[in-house]
């Protein structure tokens, strides 16, 4: 197995030299480097797995502007605080700047060895299903909060919601959550409520006993079992039934279930994340979803934008889609002609990112270039594009009349349009129309 790469910031107070001899005799491969501008070189140009900061306490202020620097170019990245003298001060400054451990210098091997293991990504056996080099692309502000909330969120075992229209990739920051977490060596169990139906969600999710209907020729285990120890991830909830929902309500509360069948009482031990591509405030007001379940759910919440929120992120996932469909078409495709990126940049994306790798991975079946033309985007793309500048003066029309003759009335407009009020607010924002325009000139 490689080794762990630890870029080791000096500190004039610290010998880097007894630091390096340490941190090698744990088995780590060490990267010594002087503070601020040769770190950030280092972090640009290799793979570092973490950063150790040798510190004295009277470069609190240093060290933050370099964990804030080295954050922005690696959100990602742990970050070790070896302090010599430190203060609490200097410790509560750090974590706020996005340190993830703190140990005070000296100590022993045993110690540090544990402290650095505990700050390490975890490592996984990738799989087709979900491999550990799954990750978050994208650097707006929006994606870095994000980030960064996961990795808090990570080190608790708090149920978290996560919201965001369909393809936004919220199965994706449930497997992160999962993979930064204490539970990431167990099992990530996820489960489509969506295309579950009542008769089976006690069998499914619960699992059942030899001879509990007919046709259970053997014991088996239920999905919230299966993940026991681990995560399970429940994708879509608000599409479940009163009857499905009352159901996860009392096993997430009990933590505990019956095989259906048996009388044995199974404890479980299992982190609960879910997801909704709806309004679930919304749902609760139309009776579709129980609030009791709502708010045990909303523990921790996480919401990802739409693509269009962000489009300043579609250069860097065409980056990241062309590389992986290289390695699986053995190409060598160099990128977009500026015509097409344009044209990529100005369109709204409703599939969101799932529709944005959807069409790079067809251009990519009858490529016959080296770098991508508009003319080789799919005909129904193109036509697509073509259109959406008079679909969207269509839309705003429409959108303004409705508002017009429900006198504004947003709630009965939205009904009017066959849309949710935060649809009907976000293509309020998207059009700029604001309820001055009442009086049309």
């Amino acid at each position: 197995m490689k080794k762990k790469t630890i870029l080791v910031l000096k500190s004039q107070g610290i010998s880097g030299g007894d630091l390096r001899t340490l941190i090698e005799s744990l088995s780590f491969e060490v990267i010594l480097s002087e503070r601020e501008t040769a770190a950030l070189s280092v972090a640009l140009e290799r793979q570092i797995d973490l950063l150790v900061m040798a510190s004295c306490g009277s470069e609190v202020s240093e060290d933050i502007c370099v964990v804030k620097q080295i954050k922005e170019i690696n959100s990602f990245l742990p970050v070790f605080l070896l302090a010599k003298n430190g203060a609490k001060a200097h410790a509560v400054a750090s974590f706020r700047a996005g340190v993830e451990d703190y140990i005070d210098y000296p100590c022993s091997a045993e110690e540090l060895l544990r402290r650095i293991e505990a700050s390490l990504p975890q490592e996984k056996e990738p799989s087709q299903e979900s491999g550990s080099a799954r990750s978050m692309v994208g650097e707006s502000k929006p994606m870095r909060e994000i980030s960064r909330f996961i990795h808090k969120v990570a080190a608790t075992d708090s149920t978290v919601l996560i919201t965001g229209e369909t393809g936004t990739g919220k199965e994706l920051v449930a497997f992160l959550i999962h993979e930064k977490s204490r539970r990431s060596q167990k099992p990530f169990v996820c489960v489509n409520c969506a295309a579950m139906p009542d008769t089976l969600v006690e069998s499914e999710m619960f699992g059942y006993e030899r001879g509990a209907f007919t046709g259970a020729v053997s014991a088996r285990l239920g999905k919230f079992e299966v993940a026991n120890g681990g995560t399970v991830f429940l994708d879509e909830i608000s599409d479940m039934t009163p009857f499905a929902q009352a159901k996860m309500l009392r096993t997430i509360e009990s933590k505990e279930i019956y095989r259906l069948g048996g009388r044995k009482i199974i404890p479980l031990d299992v982190r609960v994340t879910a997801a909704t591509n709806k309004d679930p405030e919304e749902l609760i007001s139309e009776g579709k979803f129980r609030e009791d379940l709502y708010y045990r759910l909303n523990i921790a919440r996480i919401h990802l934008p739409p693509l269009r929120e962000r489009k300043e992120d579609i250069q860097r996932l065409i980056g990241h889609g062309i590389e992986k469909l290289n390695r699986k078409y053995k190409r060598t495709v160099q990128g977009l002609s500026d015509e097409a990126l344009f044209s990529l940049m100005r369109y709204d994306w409703p599939g969101n990112v799932r529709e944005l790798m959807n069409l790079l991975e067809a251009t990519f079946i009858n490529l016959p270039q080296k770098e991508i033309a508009f003319a080789d985007l799919p005909k129904l793309f193109q036509k697509k594009l073509n259109e959406t500048k008079s679909a969207a003066t269509s839309e705003r029309k429409k959108i303004f009349s409705a508002l017009l003759e429900t006198k504004w009335n947003k709630s009965q407009a939205a009904r009017k349009l066959q849309w949710s009020r935060m649809t009907l607010y976000r293509k309020m924002m998207k059009y700029n129309i604001v309820e001055q325009e009442r009086r049309p000139c």
